[in-house]
């Protein structure tokens, strides 16, 4: 689809006048440099054209956001008085959090908003360049985009998101917030980190609805819980290191045991205030932890890096330092030992491998993660940029001074910066403590919003790309990165709006999605009653009972729901026809991979259910079919049978009244009329069935069905037509006149 058709069609009505007129411009544009050649006076023209429309979407969504700001920050308002009052009720709570829901999903449709009118900018600047010959986008760049920042925007959605999350889960825990006490710091001495982790792309449509759906379920993770959140708190910054051979490099893309990824990081601006430095290790499969995967890391202050890296400043100073800092407990020496350990590692990788600064990778991240619990963590990383850090004037420092955090860094030449088109979604499980995927991640994770990209590494991408002439290959996804990763929308994941244009969760009001899974706890809970004021979040992760830990469903996942599908393939509940042919063909030969328990019962199949599966979903996840909708399908069948009827009508009298010609073109429309009659069959039975089960497998729209009947019509009646050619001749009549003669003569001389 071209880039007009798909703004024309994602176009929210309200807002038309406010949108990019694409398609109007584009039209100018063409239409002048065919009709007379493009001129001064032409680029003038079509210049400020695109000034005022770009004016003209700054103002309205900056406008739109004000708005946005002061409904949250009426809301909060109102949450404080309900809050300090003696007499707040949950119903209050739970109100609040509607409102809270409506302008989250007013934040996703302005977020939308911006992100279509920005692509559009820059698409039809292409066109301009390719048309023209002449460099507009350098000057939209440099001039417009300065002037009206719309990329700048875009990290005030972050910001209203974090904001709308804190107030959404004090509503959600009935007033009572999450102690400041449990948060983890940035700063928190935890040396090492044993997860698994699994990365996605999404595509910058889908950015603020994958937050919003995230934070249902997990709270915003805001590091510095003493200073208000702002647009720099996102801010990370990573200074990764190689030699000129691209080792480390090379032993990360081949996964080769041991390899490991060095780098620097910060967060947020780095400055006196803000001088911490995390000196981080990546090592696949390391030797000392029996083969396993593990991220060390250890803090330093920014003047104390350049000579550690130099050796100047030793890992055995460093161990003296911290003793120096720390208490002089079992514990505090256990950790001084390993961050020892880990900068000793470093040190020497360093020196004996030649390593120095390569390559910076900056993003904004939103984490999301219950206070103090790091079993479960997810982090969305946007506006991923990569800069060339190897600058040869300057090899002694560590880092390239010319470059803060003022993303999209304008001032950074062409040739030293990549700029990353997708967000990075990257889930991390600490499997070590237990944790799986909970179900609603699961759902998400498959879903049309996100594309998995498996081993995807920042560095490895930033690298390529910007020292395409040096590495010695390339990474597997760069086969895919040019394509659309875009897909077709899974029924009942995401935002949307009900018919009465009320917020739906993954096809559930804010209310209900929130009284499923305590449905499920409440199922599940045995030994120990929850509160039903607790978060979403809440619900996702263990307590502290280690046997209850097994009974919760968030945690210990059965992916095909066996006890269900056992009950339901026992009872007596009459299928479908569909239903039955689908359910028939399965091959016992699946049955391999169920286990026998002791007792002799089959246990359910541990492999998980492919995504066509219909009974994937739990019935409290499928959206109940509107009477509506299944009566427009069954119109839509007797329709066809009418027009059958009538086809078979016509066909009989051809039969029973025609002469050879017309029994064959009979014949013809009893078979047309046959087949017609089991297509809308099919077509019935399929639509029935995709409306149980919410399973899109073909299009509700018939899109062949009546192109196939009028071609099997036309060639009826071009038939019909041959035949009957002969009959349209003057020799065909004469004849005819003469055999009738010659039949009344016959007649007479018999009589």
């Amino acid at each position: 689809m071209k880039f007009g058709a798909h703004l024309e069609s994602k176009i929210y009505e309200p807002w038309r006048s406010s949108y990019l007129v694409y398609n109007q411009i584009k039209i100018e544009m063409k239409k002048r440099q065919l009709d007379h050649g493009w001129t001064q006076t032409d680029q003038l023209d079509i210049t400020q054209q695109l000034e005022s429309e770009l004016a003209k979407v700054y103002r309205f969504t900056e406008t739109q956001l004000k708005a946005i700001n002061q409904r949250a920050n009426q809301g909060q308002v109102s949450l404080n008085q309900l809050m300090n009052s003696s007499s707040s009720s949950k119903k209050e709570y739970d109100a609040l959090a509607d409102t809270f829901t409506e302008i989250l999903f007013d934040v996703n449709d302005l977020a939308k908003f911006l992100q279509l009118n920005a692509t559009g900018f820059e698409k039809i600047i292409k066109k301009h360049d390719r048309y023209t010959m002449l460099d507009l986008r350098s000057v939209y760049r440099k001039s417009m985009s300065q002037q009206w920042p719309l990329d700048k925007l875009s990290l005030q959605f972050d910001v209203l998101i974090v904001k709308i999350s804190e107030l959404h889960d004090v509503c959600h825990l009935h007033g009572n917030p999450r102690s400041h006490k449990q948060a983890y710091n940035q700063g928190e001495d935890q040396t090492a980190f044993e997860r698994a982790t699994a990365k996605y792309w999404i595509h910058p449509d889908n950015i603020t609805e994958v937050k919003s759906i995230i934070l249902f379920h997990l709270p915003v993770h805001v590091f510095n819980q003493k200073k208000q959140y702002e647009e720099e708190d996102m801010a990370v910054s990573s200074v990764y290191f190689d030699n000129s051979n691209f080792d480390l490099y090379s032993e990360r893309l081949n996964r080769e045991d041991g390899s490991e990824s060095i780098r620097l990081r910060w967060y947020g601006p780095l400055n006196q205030d803000n001088n911490n430095v995390y000196v981080e290790r990546k090592t696949h499969k390391a030797a000392w932890l029996n083969g396993k995967s593990v991220k060390d890391r250890f803090r330093l202050k920014e003047p104390q890096v350049n000579p550690f890296l130099a050796g100047e400043y030793t890992s055995d100073q460093f161990a003296e330092d911290l003793r120096n800092s720390k208490k002089g407990s079992a514990e505090s020496a256990a950790m001084i030992e390993e961050n020892r350990f880990v900068a000793s590692g470093v040190q020497k990788s360093v020196k004996d491998r030649g390593l120095t600064p390569m390559c910076r990778v900056f993003y904004n991240r939103t984490a999301f993660q219950l206070p103090g619990d790091q079993r479960l963590r997810i982090s969305l990383d946007s506006n991923l940029t990569f800069i060339r850090e190897n600058i040869q004037d300057k090899p002694q420092h560590w880092k390239r001074n010319d470059v803060d955090i003022d993303y999209p860094f304008r001032s950074v030449a062409d040739k030293d910066i990549s700029r990353f088109p997708y967000a990075v979604l990257e889930t991390k499980l600490q499997t070590h403590l237990g944790q799986e995927s909970p179900a609603w991640l699961t759902a998400l994770i498959e879903s049309h919003l996100v594309h998995e990209v498996p081993r995807f590494s920042k560095y490895l991408h930033g690298a390529s790309m910007l020292f395409e002439g040096q590495v010695p290959t390339f990474p597997y996804w760069l086969d895919q990165f040019n394509q659309d990763i875009r897909k077709e929308p899974v029924a009942n994941v995401g935002l949307s709006r009900s018919m009465s244009f009320k917020p739906l969760v993954n096809g559930h009001h804010r209310q209900s999605l929130l009284l499923m899974y305590e449905k499920e706890l409440n199922k599940a809970n045995t030994e120990e009653t929850f509160s039903r004021s607790r978060s979403l979040g809440d619900f996702r992760i263990f307590g502290k009972n280690s046997k209850l830990q097994q009974e919760k469903p968030h945690l210990s996942i059965n992916l095909l729901d066996a006890e269900k599908d056992h009950q339901q393939s026992n009872s007596g509940a009459p299928k479908d026809i569909l239903s039955r042919i689908w359910n028939c063909g399965t091959p016992s030969s699946l049955q391999f991979f169920s286990r026998i328990k002791k007792d002799g019962k089959k246990e359910t199949s541990i492999l998980p259910r492919t995504r066509s599966s219909p009974e994937r979903f739990s019935r409290g996840q499928i959206k109940k079919t509107e009477p509506k909708t299944f009566f427009a399908n069954e119109r839509t069948f007797i329709s066809w049978l009418q027009f059958c009827a009538l086809l078979l009508t016509v066909a009989l009298n051809l039969l029973n009244n025609g002469d050879h010609i017309s029994r064959v073109i009979g014949a013809v429309f009893i078979i047309i009329a046959s087949l017609l009659s089991l297509y809308a069959l099919a077509r019935f039975q399929i639509r029935s069935w995709q409306l149980r089960t919410n399973k899109q497998v073909f299009r509700y729209d018939d899109v062949w069905g009546p192109t196939v009947l009028c071609i099997l019509i036309v060639t009826a009646l071009i038939i019909n037509f041959y035949l009957r050619a002969e009959t349209l001749s003057s020799t065909y009549d004469t004849a005819a006149a003469a055999a009738a003669k010659t039949v009344s003569a016959t007649k007479a001389n018999n009589l």
